[in-house]
């Protein structure tokens, strides 16, 4: 059955490069349909592949090969939660090394341009608990790249 909700995503032409990507990276992630154009279109050609249908975490994600016209932003990512740091580092490095960059905060981009937010848990539970402890949690993350849970534990102690 379809979703009443997908989200988009556009990619030059390697829609499934990506979907296959995510899908061995993540748990609970599969390609689960990948269709070609039934004729030419902008970008592409007949029998080329237009569109992917695969899903990130459970969340159901059509990849659309439109062409050059648009790009990833910052505008959009998709934020992880993580229970430790080898969870954290597993998903970071792989973005990372397979041909992404780093950022700042926890932010890191895909080679294909998306925006992932690598989030352990207790960043964001340091963040809800508010006060000074949110704001020791919040000064100790902004020179990170990739978060260090120990630091932020320690923020949070004081």
């Amino acid at each position: 059955m379809t979703p009443k909700n997908t989200i988009c995503l556009w990619f030059d032409k390697d829609a499934l490069e990506a979907a296959r990507f995510y899908a061995a990276t993540f748990p609970d992630s599969k390609v689960t349909a990948v269709h070609n154009a039934p004729s030419d279109f902008p970008g592409g050609k007949q029998g080329q592949v237009l569109t992917v249908e695969f899903t990130v975490l459970g969340i159901p994600c059509l990849g659309l090969n439109g062409g050059t016209e648009f790009k990833q932003s910052e505008a959009f990512s998709f934020q992880i939660a993580t229970d430790d740091q080898a969870e954290t580092d597993r998903y970071w490095n792989a973005i990372v090394s397979n041909g992404g960059a780093e950022s700042q905060c926890g932010w890191c981009k895909d080679r294909w341009g998306l925006s992932w937010q690598i989030t352990p848990r207790t960043l964001t539970e340091a963040m809800a608990a508010g006060g000074a402890e949110a704001k020791r949690a919040f000064e100790a993350m902004m020179p990170m790249k990739k978060i260090d849970i120990a630091k932020i534990v320690a923020a949070r102690r004081g």
